[in-house]
């Protein structure tokens, strides 16, 4: 996917088809590529599909926090005059949806979460990741799926070279720190937008009780459970994540090719 990447501006993202536009926003240590099987299935549907690269790395330290992310979001948005978004959050990625959400609520028709934080997440697990540990490092990739092959060697070696990159791995806390403060538990009630929850039923990271937690402070909000699957079912399971997610926008009338 990393051919696609655009740069304008200040902004790198990836755009694929045309029609109502769907904003991917990744993890923290999710690549853009962990949303292939979305990207090349709702574009088919009428659906314009845009994934920015979220400067995690790049914002200083005193702005590297949730509702910076959540401004960022905001800006690229306007940036490309877009209207109507569908936002769809993965982790960390959720959970800037949620508060850009809650912050813009006028910007955005409808809002997709898997595995997000804002109520809970045990992503740093144990505290500080060992770094020139690979095997830790493996093991806690592994760990974040059902099925710990889906941890590829190419992903082990993303998150060992990010833990091993000092100013990376202080950004990193420095995030996971300020979602654990973002909690929106006080704030999910007063949010009306439709929601739809998509969540594996055997995630270690977002357990599934934050999963009904999440629907049950969402006023407006369907949750969908996906067997076998851990902490990013858009991954681990693209085919019936995909058809979850066409399904419900179907059914609250989203189609793509509208923009109303």
């Amino acid at each position: 996917m990393e051919e696609k990447l655009k740069t304008e501006g200040k902004f790198k993202y990836i755009e694929v088809g045309e029609g109502s536009p769907i904003i991917i926003l990744h993890g923290l240590m999710g690549g853009l590529s962990n949303f292939q099987g979305v990207t090349n299935f709702f574009p088919e549907k009428g659906y314009k599909i845009l994934i920015p690269e979220l400067p995690i790395y790049d914002m200083p330290m005193l702005k590297t926090n949730v509702k910076q992310f959540a401004k960022y979001v905001k800006k690229f948005i306007e940036f490309k005059k877009l209207e109507n978004v569908i936002l769809l959050g993965n982790s960390l990625g959720g959970h800037i949806g949620l508060l850009h959400t809650k912050m813009y609520p006028e910007m955005v028709k409808a809002l997709v979460i898997t595995g997000s934080s804002g109520l809970y997440e045990s992503a740093m697990g144990d505290g500080y990741p060992r770094r020139g540990d690979y095997e830790f490092i493996k093991e806690k990739a592994e760990n974040v799926f059902y099925d710990p092959a889906v941890a590829t060697k190419e992903i082990v070696d993303e998150v060992f070279a990010t833990v091993n990159d000092r100013s990376k791995i202080v950004k990193t806390l420095a995030i996971a720190k300020s979602a654990i403060r973002h909690n929106m538990a006080k704030d999910l009630p007063k949010m009306k937008t439709p929601t739809c929850i998509i969540w594996g039923e055997n995630d270690n990271v977002t357990p599934p009780d934050v999963a009904d937690l999440f629907h049950e402070l969402l006023p407006d909000s369907d949750l969908f459970w996906i067997k076998k699957c851990g902490h990013a079912p858009m991954m681990e399971h693209p085919v019936q994540f995909n058809e979850v997610l066409d399904q419900w926008l179907i059914s609250r009338e989203f189609l793509g090719g509208q923009n109303s």
